[in-house]
């Protein structure tokens, strides 16, 4: 057991039986009163957020964790499949788990995978990725009166608005955390 003032953003602890990654912990002081800490948390099996305050005189339990950097492979009935690039060892993760990012995912990009004891339990995206271009509607002459953007969508079906001269083929660069496009590669 840890003292909560061992709580830092990004570790997991268990919390409510099940596993939270911590979002945010700051530690805080009220007169004469003992000190606390304030943390945001998410459940790793729900995704669900929660504010919560641990005391100077509670026990965290803080899990051990490890990343390994995956390599995607390929989507079938069993999940999302993932090469170790060192061990070439495949694991398959379930659409659940990978949610939303799937639109992230092409073949042969890498990704970090959080392991809490050995289970997969998260996927986290780097900062940008890189998609190519499968459907371009062409530019319309004269329309650049301002910031002259156009939708575009990808292999993996997301949908992103770009500059005019982008075309059907190209290889662009998308930041994952807001899904806006930040130049081609």
């Amino acid at each position: 057991m840890a003292s909560p003032t061992d709580i830092r953003k990004g570790k997991v602890i268990l919390f409510n039986g099940s596993p939270h990654i911590v979002l945010d912990a700051q530690h805080r002081t009220q007169g004469r009163q003992a000190g606390f800490m304030q943390v945001t948390l998410r459940n790793l099996a729900t995704g669900s957020s929660t504010n919560t305050k641990f005391r100077s005189t509670d026990n965290v339990e803080i899990m051990m964790t490890t990343t390994r950097k995956m390599e995607f492979s390929y989507v079938d009935q069993d999940g999302f499949h993932f090469l170790n690039p060192e061990t070439f060892e495949d694991i398959a993760l379930s659409a659940d788990l990978i949610g939303d990012d799937k639109v992230f995912l092409s073949e042969g990009n890498l990704v970090d995978i959080l392991y809490v004891e050995d289970d997969p339990v998260q996927l986290q995206l780097p900062a940008a990725v890189e998609l190519e271009v499968t459907e371009a509607p062409d530019a319309v002459r004269g329309d650049t009166s301002g910031t002259a953007l156009k939708p575009v969508k990808t292999a993996t079906g997301l949908t992103v608005q770009t500059p005019l001269f982008v075309k059907t083929g190209d290889i662009i660069k998308v930041r994952t955390e807001d899904r806006t496009y930040l130049g081609r590669a």
